[in-house]
Formats: structure tokens, sequence, C-alpha cells
């Protein structure tokens, strides 16, 4: 018999980004455990590409594209969520932007400012849009995918890592104004995770080998490895965590 603590039955989930990587094995993990899932990202076809994976799987998902830099397609895809599923119960915002890799006195302003605007304004937008069904129910679970960068030096994604610290931040701050209607704000903090994504971190072999031989288990992360943090944090089994980065680097950041 299952444990009633993962059950998420009838629950609405919104998770970003969530067409391929850490995203899209949230929401099929989510829908497995009875969410009904609202996949997006930028582009349609992979959002359809994963709900279908979703859907063969067992669980229920639709797709709404959303690009995250938009406001007006950020307040579409909230309010369309609540026109074909009801009131959003958990928010997953995974979708994120690194548009440089280099030392920061070489980065131009407006890579800066959109990674400011995708990392940390977009995830205020999403939430904000999501609080009032949230309070009202007095439940609700906000779940911002950070990084380990959040809590590290870097010398070739500096503002990435700014952005990854501000939502730590930011989750601090919203769980202790949304805590008294029970809404839960969390972000996981994930190491290297073999994803496109991360890909120039880990391509050449001789920098992942180090990487993996820095890392206590001894390996880079797997999207699946995120996810089970996530529905520990969507649903019962969480229900008594807030404001706090859950780390899943596999040890890195103990060192050993």
């Amino acid at each position: 018999m299952a444990s009633p603590l993962f059950d998420l039955s009838g629950k609405v989930a919104v998770v970003t980004g969530s067409s391929k990587g850490i995203g899209k094995s949230i929401a099929l993990h989510l829908a497995l455990q009875g969410a009904k899932v609202v996949v997006s990202s930028r582009k349609k076809p992979a959002c359809d590409e994963a709900a279908a994976e979703i859907r063969k799987a067992g669980g229920e998902a639709i797709v709404i594209p959303c690009n995250i830099s938009d406001k007006a397609q950020c307040e579409n895809l909230i309010a369309e969520t609540r026109k074909q599923l009801g009131p959003v119960d958990v928010l997953v915002l995974n979708a994120a932007s690194n548009p440089y890799y280099g030392p920061t006195d070489k980065m131009p302003d407006e890579a800066f400012t959109k990674i400011m605007q995708n990392n940390i304004l977009s995830n205020i937008w999403l939430i904000n849009l999501c609080a009032t069904d949230m309070r009202a129910k007095k439940d609700g679970s906000v779940i911002i995918v950070s990084s380990i960068g959040g809590l590290r030096a870097s010398t070739v994604i500096g503002a990435y890592c700014i952005s990854k610290a501000a939502d730590m931040q930011l989750a601090r701050n919203l769980a202790a104004e949304y805590g008294p209607d029970n809404i839960r704000v969390n972000t996981i903090a994930p190491g290297l995770v073999t994803t496109d994504f991360a890909r120039a971190l880990y391509e050449d072999p001789n920098k992942r080998a180090a990487r993996e031989q820095a890392t206590p288990l001894r390996r880079l992360g797997a999207p699946d490895d995120i996810a089970g943090l996530a529905v520990l944090l969507a649903g019962k089994a969480g229900a008594f965590i807030t404001g706090q980065t859950l780390i899943a680097d596999g040890g890195t950041t103990i060192g050993g």
C-alpha cells in the first residue's frame, strides 16, 4: 500500500520549463502521484511530446506554452490553468536562463538583466498570480528549482549563481509572508545534473571526471534525483517544511 504522505490526487500542479530535463522529470513524477500537471515551456511541440510521455505512463497532463520573460504569457499560463483544471495547488518554478558563460567583467549588461528577470522576477510574477487562490484555500506549495551555484562561487556562471542565491532568499521571505495561510515556499538546489541546460559544465570528459572525483557519490546527478524532492515538498510529506533549501548534489558541497 502506498503512503498517503506522497499522494497528490486532485492537486493541480504547474511546472515551468517542463518539456525536458529536471522539469520534465518533476512533471512526470507529480503526475504519477496523482496530480493534474500543466507542462509548460516556450516551445509547444516539445511540451506536447513531454505531456504525451506523461499520459502514456498513466499520468494526467495538459500543455500551456509560456515564455516566462513575458508577463502577459505568465498571466495566461495561470489563467488558462484555472480555466481548464482549477486553481493551482503546486507551483514548480524550474524555467531559468543563463545566456552568458565567462568572467563577470566581460558580461554584457543585457545578459545580466535577462538572468535576473527570468530567474527571479518571473518567479515573483507567477507566485503572485497563484497566491490569491492558495490563500483562499489555506493550502499551497511553491517550489523553486535553484542550484548549489547559489551557495558557491563561480568564475564562469557568476550571474546565474547570484540569481540562484536570490531565489533562496525569495523563498525565505515568502515563506514568512505566506506561512500564516499554510502556503509553503521552498527551493531545491541541485548539484551538476546531466541536462542540456548544464552541458557546458560536463561535456568535456576531463572536467566531468574531475567533478565526479570531487563528489562523494562519485557521479553526476540525473533529473529523477531532483524529482523526488519535488514530490516530497508538493504534498503532505513536506507539510511542515517551508523557507528551506533542500540540496541534492551527491555531497559536492560537503567536500570529502
